[in-house]
């Protein structure tokens, strides 16, 4: 009897482990464009910082991230229990932020002028060195903003895996939003602690001394990866305001029925093509959700501007 009652038990661990797995992949490739945005704005939240004090401030953010979905990952399951109605609607309004936060950013790159990005870019490395500036504050602020980004961040994703994962029971819930919580939180930071030193690296590299093939190819090595390090982040960012819009869109396509209906029928078009009808039609599908998502941020945008002149001005921030 007992024999029995351990082998079913260990059969529901083993079933529980399998229906983690599957629903943590999807859940992974949902979350894709927040977790784009969330590599490239923390890793951007770094620069300024001086060299010996990033992987410091990197960690502190990750604490203060670990802090925030300590609390998010409670909070949304009691939703998920007791107010479930709530799941939809979270869904809709982290749909349509990441549609706002990436027409934001397209924004800014279109009415920001390359000299004024540079000078930006300069301002931050003069404060680097400037010895009047107060390191220590300008690290806190550093640190909190990033704390509060990662906030948002973390809400939108713990929002959509909780989507994802609404119609499971609730061990399962809990199972799948704590696994995912806590292996974003390592990649997310273990990643940007290995990108923001991506430079150093190639530095060591490119200063070893010697003569030997060996020695040569490490400098070589070090020189490219340096010339990488700089376009990864260009490319990190880019991809992930490009994931804002299809993930964002694809969110509030799934909870509008005539967005879903028409979508569809785009798929429906490309059925009848002779060659990968599949593939295209999934394409067909994403570009969808992208323009969608796209329209809906210009309008969110565009509301906010005009909200925002009505709002009080902030004072300058002083160094």
């Amino acid at each position: 009897m007992a024999t029995g009652s351990l082998v079913a038990l260990l059969d529901d661990i083993a079933t529980l482990m399998d229906d983690v797995a599957v629903l943590s992949k999807v859940a992974a490739k949902k979350t894709a464009g927040v977790l784009g945005d969330d590599l490239a704005l923390n890793a951007e939240q770094v620069t300024g910082v001086r060299a010996e004090r990033e992987l410091p401030v990197v960690w502190a953010v990750f604490k203060g991230s670990a802090i925030n979905k300590a609390i998010m990952v409670p909070v949304a399951l009691a939703l998920s229990e007791f107010l479930p109605w709530t799941i939809m609607p979270l869904l809709m309004l982290g749909g349509a932020f990441l549609c706002f936060e990436g027409f934001e950013k397209v924004a800014h790159r279109l009415l920001h002028s390359k000299e004024e990005d540079d000078q930006e870019h300069i301002s931050r490395l003069e404060a680097v060195v400037d010895q009047e500036v107060d390191m220590v504050e300008f690290e806190r602020r550093r640190i909190k903003g990033a704390i509060r980004t990662d906030a948002i961040l973390s809400a939108e994703i713990i929002v959509i895996i909780l989507g994802t994962v609404a119609n499971e029971d609730f061990l399962t819930r809990v199972a799948v939003l704590t696994f995912m919580a806590a292996a974003i939180t390592i990649g997310v930071y273990g990643f940007v602690a290995g990108l923001v030193k991506l430079d150093d690296a190639g530095l060591h590299l490119l200063n070893k001394t010697g003569e030997g093939g060996w020695t040569k190819f490490k400098r070589w090595w070090g020189k490219q990866i340096l010339r990488v390090a700089p376009k990864l982040m260009k490319a990190l960012s880019v991809v992930g305001t490009a994931a804002m819009f299809l993930v964002g869109g694809g969110i509030i396509v799934h909870g509008i029925p005539m967005l879903a209906e028409w979508v569809h029928g785009v798929e429906l078009l490309t059925e009848g093509l002779p060659v990968a009808a599949n593939i295209i039609g999934g394409i067909a599908v994403m570009l969808a959700n992208g323009v969608i998502g796209i329209v809906l941020g210009g309008i969110l945008v565009g509301l906010w501007q005009i909200i925002a002149k009505f709002l009080p001005k902030k004072a300058p921030a002083q160094h």
